[in-house]
């Protein structure tokens, strides 16, 4: 069957009705956070009262399957050591002089417990953002450990109170949740399906990625995780290739590409051909080696005729720049999944 992209359907109230639900749950992402930070508020600041009374730790480990995002924030500002340990169970060196933090927005993830869990028997200290009475909370219970109530099942909500934890007691960047949800709530805005595909940026993303092999490229840790979301949630939208990667590994993809030649019928039936489209989120890091890179993908994109389409974010704080990036992509990817159709039905 053939698959085709109508992008006359971004605009159609009956379509973009039967996506209400996806399309709410992007809107409502702002409110999640501040939701998150409400309710962890009181929590926050008895954790970070009784934070005065330990010592420094000689190193923080994320453990669980959401520890890249912390890595990705943490990694460049944490004082003391820092390692993500997505796997099962801990390093085999961390022990009583460490700082084990945990994600749990769900808080029923087993291996997670487990993680926690081991935490405590060595005598770590803990810190763990899940719902309370969850099982990773019953897991994390111990005299050392710090339980920052989730509700909201959102990972991005959670980390964020995390982070609001950490950069009070000296062990991360500042991390306000109020501007994370601003800078969300502007992405809703902006890219609402109210408003017509002429000025909205999510909604020209779709149209412009709609035929094409997506490249995503982020410059900054952050902008590169960014990335990576942004094409997962592009091949779910959609179920054809998205990749994302530092520029070294880009720049193969690009220069592969075949040259069009402006004597190529117009005509002919390129179908099974599937142009790649560098996607540049730009988060404003302006260090030497993303400055480079960029000019690197750039230059060779424009030698092989290569569209280029960016995102910028120019919010207050990196999480909220990441938060802006990365929801963006997903509106991006919900309309695409909607401009989809499969001889004349929705292909998903």
């Amino acid at each position: 069957m053939t698959t085709w992209f109508d992008e006359s359907r971004l605009d159609d109230p009956q379509v973009l009705e039967s996506a209400d639900g996806l399309l709410r749950r992007l809107a409502e992402s702002g409110a999640r956070v501040r939701r998150e930070a409400h309710d962890a508020a009181a929590a926050t600041v008895a954790a970070v009262e009784r934070a005065g009374d330990l010592v420094r730790p000689r190193a923080v480990v994320a453990a669980g399957p959401d520890s890249r995002l912390l890595r990705a924030v943490l990694e460049p500002w944490c004082p003391v050591p820092f390692v993500a340990w997505p796997s099962a169970g801990l390093p085999g060196w961390a022990g009583s002089m460490d700082l084990v933090v945990v994600l749990a927005p769900a808080g029923t993830d087993p291996g997670t417990a487990s993680a926690a869990a081991e935490a405590v028997r060595r005598g770590c200290q803990v810190a763990v953002a899940c719902p309370p009475h969850s099982l990773v909370a019953d897991h994390a219970a111990g005299r050392w450990t710090t339980l920052l109530p989730a509700v909201t099942g959102d990972q991005l909500a959670t980390a964020v109170v995390m982070l609001d934890y950490l950069d009070k007691v000296g062990l991360g960047p500042r991390a306000d949740a109020e501007s994370v949800a601003t800078a969300l709530d502007d992405v809703a805005v902006a890219c609402s399906p109210h408003r017509d595909l002429a000025v909205n940026p999510a909604k020209m993303l779709a149209i412009a990625l709609a035929d094409t092999t997506p490249v995503v490229w982020g410059g900054s840790v952050l902008a590169a995780r960014a990335a990576r979301r942004v094409a997962e949630s592009l091949r779910r939208a959609s179920g054809r290739s998205a990749i994302a990667g530092d520029a070294e590994h880009l720049l193969p993809v690009i220069a592969a590409t075949r040259r069009r030649d402006v004597f190529d019928d117009p005509f002919a039936d390129d179908s099974a051909v599937t142009l790649p489209l560098l996607l540049v989120l730009d988060d404003g890091a302006d260090d030497p080696v993303a400055r480079e890179e960029r000019g690197r993908l750039r230059a060779a994109a424009a030698e092989r005729g290569v569209r280029v389409e960016t995102v910028s974010a120019s919010a207050e704080t990196e999480v909220a720049r990441y938060a802006f990036l990365a929801l963006t992509g997903s509106y991006a990817s919900a309309y695409l999944q909607l401009g989809l159709v499969e001889d004349g039905r929705e292909s998903r």
